[in-house]
């Protein structure tokens, strides 16, 4: 895995490791590459400690990093995962929260590292793009929702 010009640098507890081999786990186009080891004794951990991890989450390459409790991961930061189907939605979205994670709104969940994951049925994208009363109740029916329902989103795009 070579390293990408631009990388997401994700800062984790001491989870970065085991963070990525869920994420490859989970979502195609995704791999654990290569895992250093802290050269010498840091803040939040000592030489030989996992201290970065470099992956790749469905397509995007990411870097891990071990960085001690300071930071906490909110929902400035996502990923948002475009789905095809109810399947696929329920898949990932079951992964992640059914792994310690928590349900929030409109598609949203956090896995049990606290970091944000949008899983957005292409329906509703294409609902909102349209514009006009069509976007108008697929918003209004994905107000109500945690998981994303794709049967829900195409009755309200028809009306």
């Amino acid at each position: 895995m070579t390293t990408a010009k631009n990388t997401i640098c994700l800062w984790y507890d001491k989870d970065a490791e085991a963070a990525a081999r869920f994420y490859a786990t989970v979502f195609p186009d995704s791999a654990v590459g290569a895992v250093h080891r802290a050269p010498g004794d840091y803040p939040s951990g000592k030489a030989g400690d996992v201290l970065t991890v470099q992956f790749t989450v469905a397509g995007i390459p990411c870097l891990g990093l071990n960085g001690g409790p300071t930071f906490k991961h909110n929902e400035a930061f996502s990923f948002q995962i475009a789905t095809d189907d109810q399947e696929e939605t329920d898949r990932y979205w079951n992964a992640i929260v059914g792994n310690g994670g928590q349900e929030s709104a409109c598609g949203w969940c956090k896995d049990r590292w606290g970091v944000s994951w949008q899983i957005t049925p292409r329906v509703l994208t294409e609902a909102l793009a349209a514009g006009g009363d069509e976007a108008g109740r697929a918003f209004a029916a994905m107000m109500g929702m945690t998981k994303i329902d794709v049967a829900a989103i195409e009755a309200a795009r028809r009306g």
